[in-house]
């Protein structure tokens, strides 16, 4: 009995942080929700702008974007983590000093982003805006979680690994690589950067960037927190274990190569995007796996629904996670995609995740969550009711309202007359047939931000009325590791199996005419080998992931081994690719010049270098540069798109569609993802300089019925041209092929150019400054989709091609 005791352990929980990273949700959830509320105003009435830069649409929409997920989501997150891992490790966290570093540093990083989105300081990448010293700050606050987390995982007292840290793992380790790679930027100053990517590349990354975020930092841990906080308010085990292995491990693996559905019909390689649609398509399976784990948790327990506000709010969170990864795959499919990419049916599609799904996940976990924290029961489970039917109906107004919107815009933009041209010219007649539902969106925006502030009442309400717990208890110690457990996992027929199938994958990968048989051969044999070592030893294979649950090293191993596979081989042959073709062209045009100047030189017609040639990106002037970054300063990219797709009807409204070529040295690239208003890729001298003067600062002048604010603080903005010369050598370092004479006359290049465009608007009564902001963002418009020659007053003055 005496020995058995020496293997206790008394661990109180730190359960301080917890109570701090739920109140920061609670509040951060509000301010959120609000600024939804505010662009939604803007986007259904205008004035909502208030003619003011850092209260208009394209600055605040990202700084929505990112309180919804890093802020509210972001805070659950860490919320829920931090109470589930201490007992489900049946240890307290390894560091106090690192739990309270990570709320700390998160809160200076959430509010640097409310402080510098509104003043336009941004790269212009979706859920990715944040300027490259707060990117840095992530990181650090980042890996001090991380190192938390490992740490503790390191010391407990618990030898298996549940299925919440699974995904707990899965998120800390793909947010890093995630945030790292797509992050790799040169700065230009302490506020500004370019990153290292490039066109194709950049929005490739991007995008892998973009959907894993979604992936790994709105699925993956909410998945954990779903496993975790479910079964304990329904007082109920996990339906199925084996599901919740296939799941974890399918998820894992297939998420990550699912980005490029982003990009179908663009200027993406084809073979990327076919990658990205196979694999999306591939993910109902896990992800419906998961849906019905959860659900089916209630199992012999159905009558909770009825009576318990928790648990109605997680099934709700758990059939719009359903809702959504039945959606999401469904419009990665390219007919799917070419009518719902660009429209209101991708804004309601990423709602009905991140509200339905996160939303109400997160007010589940902290009605169970905060009572618990404070030793008392919900101030009102009455109130609680209430909050959760407005909001059911809030989040349903605003989904329907874009589904039909967004479906509405694609069949718009699509119609054909009988003569096989477009049956409705004019793009803001689109908009136009949107605004009912721009409104009903609205109203269920206010419904569910009002069912929110009830919420906050009731949790501080019982806040209130509580105390602080705190939560002690006795453990048996783990018995160290021996190394017998790793041996045996390393040994196991799936690992042995699992290096062999990919080593033979890899091996006919690069074998040539003689050699592929012998390999193709020698994998069928493993094949079959591996179903035979199945059949005859069932057990060692079930035995395989008890062992990986007991070793937290190998199974983070396996996990980074996962999510590495899909990013490499989809972006390494991207950038090399795409690397290759600019030189390819120079060789190519020299090869054009010496038999130019040559006669004797026998000079072949290469048809594709030809075409690359034709459309290949030349750099921008420093004016037209200068005026790109205004371009991305002010959100332009939330509601253009530059990217023609080859489709009739594309081709037909905007010109013609868009080249790899042409955007090889955009950084970063500005393809966008929505278009409430046109696609801009060949706006250039499509209208006059005073056209763009009067649409930036009087929308409705040129647009009767435009929901664009006016940028009318631009025309007294000064650009400052003698820092132009910089920003061009950090082009240059990062592959722009900038002359020394191009950066030494930047100044005097920018002025001349900026003077045109001045000359050309006083010649018709308008007077502009050359060097200010207005004329910079018109050089850059009037560059889209012409050539990069100088352009002369006759052009300007003309605006045509």
């Amino acid at each position: 009995m005496a020995a058995a005791d020496t293997n206790m352990r008394t661990v109180v929980y730190d359960d301080d942080v917890c109570r701090a990273f739920s109140l920061a949700t609670v509040i951060w959830g509000a301010v959120a929700l609000l600024l939804g509320v505010i662009v939604a105003t803007q986007l259904s009435h205008w004035q909502a702008n208030f003619n003011t830069s850092w209260l208009s649409f394209g600055r605040l929409r990202p700084l929505h974007t990112n309180a919804a997920i890093f802020a509210f989501v972001g805070n659950m997150m860490f919320a829920g983590i931090y109470y589930s891992t201490q007992r489900l490790l049946k240890v307290r966290m390894a560091s106090d000093l690192l739990s309270w570093f990570n709320f700390w540093g998160w809160q200076i990083i959430i509010v640097a982003a409310a402080v510098t989105l509104p003043l336009g300081l941004t790269q212009g990448k979706e859920y990715a805006e944040l300027i490259w010293p707060i990117d840095i700050a992530i990181a650090v606050v980042w890996v001090a979680f991380a190192v938390n987390f490992f740490w503790t995982l390191a010391r407990r007292n618990e030898p298996n690994l549940y299925v919440a840290i699974w995904f707990y793992i899965a998120t800390i380790i793909t947010i890093a690589v995630l945030h790292i790679v797509n992050s790799l930027a040169l700065p230009t100053s302490f506020l500004h950067s370019y990153p290292i990517w490039a066109g194709v590349q950049d929005a490739l990354v991007q995008w892998w960037y973009g959907h894993n975020a979604v992936a790994f930092f709105l699925t993956t841990p909410i998945l954990g927190i779903m496993y975790y906080y479910l079964p304990k308010a329904a007082d109920r085990p996990v339906y199925s274990y084996r599901l919740s292995v296939v799941h974890f491990w399918s998820l894992v693996f297939i998420y990550i190569w699912a980005g490029p559905h982003h990009l179908l019909y663009t200027a993406l390689p084809d073979w990327a995007q076919t990658l990205g649609m196979i694999f999306s398509l591939m993910l109902w399976a896990p992800s419906w796996g998961g849906m019905l784990n959860g659900l089916l948790t209630l199992r012999g327990a159905w009558d909770k629904l009825r009576t318990d506000p928790v648990i109605k709010f997680f099934i709700v969170a758990v059939t719009f996670y359903g809702m959504a990864t039945f959606e999401g795959p469904l419009l990665s499919i390219k007919s799917v995609s070419a009518l719902g990419h660009y429209t209101d049916w991708i804004i309601g599609h990423v709602h009905g995740g991140a509200l339905g799904w996160n939303g109400f996940m997160a007010i589940g976990m902290l009605y169970w969550l905060v009572p618990r924290l404070w030793s008392t029961k919900l101030y009102s489970n009455r109130l609680a009711e209430i909050h959760f039917w407005i909001a059911t109906v809030g989040i349903l107004m605003y989904v329907v309202s874009m589904w039909v919107s967004g479906v509405s815009q694609g069949l718009f933009w699509r119609a054909l007359d009988a003569d096989g041209f477009l049956k409705y010219p004019d793009f803001i007649e689109g908009l136009v047939a949107s605004k009912a539902m721009y409104q009903m969106r609205l109203l269920g925006g206010l419904l569910f931000f009002g069912s929110y502030i009830l919420g906050m009442v009731n949790i501080f309400a019982t806040v209130a009325k509580g105390q602080k717990s705190r939560t002690e208890v006795q453990v048996s110690a783990r018995v160290n590791e021996t190394g017998e457990g790793a041996r045996r996992l390393i040994f196991s027929p799936p690992v042995l199996f699992s290096v062999a199938l990919i080593a033979l994958m890899c091996w006919l990968g690069v074998a040539n005419l003689l050699t592929s048989p012998l390999v193709l051969g020698l994998l069928c044999v493993t094949v079959a080998g591996a179903g035979l070592s199945f059949a005859l030893g069932r057990d060692r294979w079930a035995r395989w992931h008890d062992l990986i649950e007991q070793n937290g090293f190998v199974f983070t191993v396996l996990v980074l081994f996962a999510i590495l596979i899909g990013g490499v081989v989809q972006i390494i042959p991207t950038v090399v690719i795409s690397g290759k073709v600019p030189s390819q062209v120079a060789a190519y045009q020299a090869e054009i010049a010496q038999a130019a100047a040559d006669s004797t030189v026998i000079f072949t017609v290469n048809e594709e270098l030809a075409e690359q040639a034709k459309w290949m990106q030349q750099p921008y002037s420093p004016l037209e540069l200068e005026g790109r970054d205004l371009y991305i300063r002010e959100g332009c990219y939330t509601c253009h798109s530059q990217m023609i797709r080859p489709l009739r009807h594309e081709v037909l409204r905007y010109g013609d569609y868009s080249r790899l070529e042409e955007s090889l040295l955009d950084h970063p690239f500005q393809w966008g993802s929505k278009r409430t208003g046109p696609d801009l890729a060949r706006v250039g001298g499509k209208y006059g300089n005073l056209w763009h003067y009067l649409h930036m600062t009087d929308p409705r002048s040129t647009s009767p019925a435009s929901n664009m604010p006016s940028y009318h603080w631009l025309k007294d903005g000064r650009v400052d041209l003698g820092g132009i010369a910089h920003k061009m050598q950090t082009q240059t370092k990062l592959g722009v092929p900038y002359t020394d004479a191009d950066i030494l006359n930047a100044e005097q290049t920018a002025r001349g150019q900026g003077q045109l465009i001045t000359d050309d608007l006083a010649a018709q009564s308008v007077e502009l400054a050359p060097d200010s902001e207005l004329a910079a963002i018109i050089a850059y418009l009037q560059r889209l989709g012409r050539g990069p020659q100088p352009l002369t007053s006759a052009d300007l003055a003309e605006g045509g091609r």
